[in-house]
């Protein structure tokens, strides 16, 4: 018998190290999407719900974890969630824009299975169809560190979300109505904080401890500031990258932009004021909320504070203050100053020119003239089931025509594994905000007037900040270096949503020849078919699998309940347990063989 636990032990051990060998952790969400009465400016509006609840529930996560979201639609009409700031890394299959998705019909359910690889950091997911990002249906994302992994700061007494952002008294219809009938949005009615206005959260500290507090600009039209009465805001993360720790009296985020900081109860024993106002705009929209001291001796009081308005200059240098932490871990325990960015040559240079053509008497918005339009198929389908006539590469430039503007499925070419510098120009007199979905992308430069290739000599080239959105000045540019290190069909996009949803966004098609794993997911088997694509699932052969989950193999599933059975005949006395899953492996802390452009850079 003694032989026999032997056996045994040596199978547990080997099917031990083969199942956890590169496994993370999942975690199970059900979702119920409705519409629902809610009162935010003291208006009846129909709000989009998420298991009654507005915000939406908060995801909590740590580095690598699976997020398997299960969304039922119970709406009247198509739905489709996306994940800002999620990177999808191989898996542009999840993406959640129609680019990429069928929507999910009313009274259907879709399942999407994330992993949220390689990062860290403080984002939102929201609703991309149409103007449903202005009735609700967003919420927060925290990614943690794993525990092995230094953070730069001692942990936090509490962690909260403020998700903040302006919003309209008018139903998302009536907003789409306004935009389709080719005229811009109004002036927003108030500001939100976590789905309620002014005076609408509180939030308790103990005096003398420190708090971490994760802000995502969920509006779909302003930038806004944020400050508290009193207090300092210690920067500490922006959009998954660990910051050198300056500190600030009040913060700028722009549409579509998350950052966390630390903020110490070291006044004395009262309430405090926290203020969200709109930047850039000529009628200064505020909203409220209170800090509050457990051991409060008073109610707020004094005046609201003050914040900046319509600064530019103002708000370019406290972006350019933003700097990696050269030295703290990211996702990762080697340094984030470890991959040198600025040594890696470029392959790739596209400069990206917004403006605001009317196009057969309609308000629209373009990218290098080309205003984009939706087609009937989504284009990863397309792409992938080789149907002609969906999109063309190269339909859009990689730089400014300067002739008419037109309406065009844009779609941009890249080669996997390159090297991408994107300029952004901004000759309009309104701040725009870029994000690309799929990628980060380092802020090497940014600053007023006509971008040339001399701007290159002043980049930032040492410790930039890493992000996935940035903002764009009036009459100005902002230049990213950006790896191309993620197959997949990626959206480029206003996070204005009214000059998104009028055509101020582009796909980006980023290939590999290579039909392999390594470099993108097979289609997952539960992928909705629609358009053009409807029947193609017979013509191409699919995974076997309902549902694919990211690192996980059949074979070693199988092989687990083999030796379950083995070793139960062996010695059916001996009770088995299965092993606890652990957090990403050793293997994992290094950088990974397949990441050349980081082999690239690292000295």
């Amino acid at each position: 018998m003694g032989e026999y636990r032997s056996i045994c032990s040596l199978l547990f051990l080997a099917l031990l190290l083969s199942s956890t060998h590169g496994e993370s952790p999942y975690r199970f969400y059900d979702w119920n999407v409705t519409y629902g009465d809610i009162y935010p400016l003291g208006v009846k509006q129909r709000g989009i719900l998420i298991n009654g609840q507005f915000p939406g529930p908060q995801i909590e996560s740590v580095t690598n974890d699976n997020l398997i979201v299960s969304v039922f639609n119970a709406l009247d009409e198509p739905l489709l969630i996306s994940w800002n700031g999620v990177q999808q890394r191989r898996n542009s299959w999840q993406d959640g824009v129609y680019g990429t998705n069928c929507p999910i019909p009313p009274g259907q359910n879709f399942t999407y299975v994330l992993q949220v690889k390689d990062q860290i950091g403080s984002y939102f997911y929201f609703p991309s169809l149409a103007l449903h990002k202005a009735a609700g249906g967003y919420g927060g994302i925290r990614i943690l560190s794993r525990p092995r992994i230094p953070v730069p700061f001692p942990p936090p007494a509490g962690d909260f979300t403020l998700l903040a952002g302006d919003w309209f008294k008018q139903n998302h219809t009536d907003l789409k109505a306004i935009l389709d009938g080719g005229h811009d949005l109004p002036f927003p009615d108030g500001l939100l904080i976590n789905g309620r206005g002014s005076n609408g959260n509180t939030f308790t500290v103990d005096q003398g401890k420190t708090y971490r507090f994760r802000i995502s600009n969920v509006g779909l039209t302003t930038s806004i500031n944020f400050r508290i009465q009193g207090h300092k805001l210690l920067l500490v993360e922006v959009e998954g990258t660990h910051s050198l720790q300056n500190t600030y009296d009040s913060l700028d985020i722009h549409l579509g932009q998350s950052l966390s900081v630390l903020v110490t109860a070291d006044q004395p024993p009262q309430d405090y004021i926290m203020v969200f106002s709109t930047r850039f705009t000529s009628q200064i929209l505020t909203s409220t909320a209170t800090l509050h001291y457990s051991n409060s001796a008073g109610s707020v009081s004094g005046a609201i504070p003050g914040g900046p308005t319509t600064q530019i200059d103002w708000s370019l240098e406290q972006a350019r203050s933003f700097r990696r932490n050269l030295t703290a871990s990211g996702p990762r325990p080697n340094p984030q100053g470890s991959y040198h960015y600025g040594l890696i040559n470029v392959t790739h240079t596209m400069r990206l020119a917004n403006s605001a053509p009317i196009i057969n008497g309609k308000q629209r918005y373009a990218v290098n003239s080309v205003s984009f339009i939706p087609a009937d198929t989504p284009l990863k389908l397309a792409d992938y089931f080789k149907i002609s006539g969906v999109f063309s590469l190269g339909s859009i430039q990689d730089s400014p025509t300067g002739g008419g503007a037109y309406l065009q499925t844009s779609v941009m070419a890249a080669d996997f594994r390159g090297y991408a510098e994107v300029v952004f120009e901004n000759e309009e007199d309104s701040v725009q905000s870029w994000h690309i979905d799929g990628h980060n992308f380092f802020v090497v430069g940014m600053d007023g007037g006509q971008w040339s290739p001399e701007a290159r000599l002043r980049y930032n080239l040492r410790d930039t900040i890493s992000r996935c959105t940035v903002q764009v000045y009036p009459k100005s540019w902002t230049a990213v270096y950006m790896p191309l290190d993620n197959v997949g069909m990626w959206n480029i996009r206003s996070e204005n949503w009214a000059r998104q949803y009028l055509g101020q966004q582009l796909y980006l098609r980023v290939y590999s020849p290579a039909n392999s794993w390594r470099d993108e997911y097979p289609i997952p088997k539960n992928t909705l078919l629609c358009g053009r694509a409807l029947g193609s699932r017979d013509q191409k052969e699919l995974p076997p699998s309902s549902i694919q989950f990211p690192n996980v193999s059949i074979v070693i599933v199988m092989t687990n309940l083999v030796g379950i059975v083995i070793c139960w005949n062996l010695d059916s006395k001996k009770s088995l347990e299965n092993p606890s899953s652990k957090d990403s492996q050793e293997n994992e802390d290094s950088l990974n063989d397949e990441d050349e452009l980081v082999a690239q850079s690292v000295g």
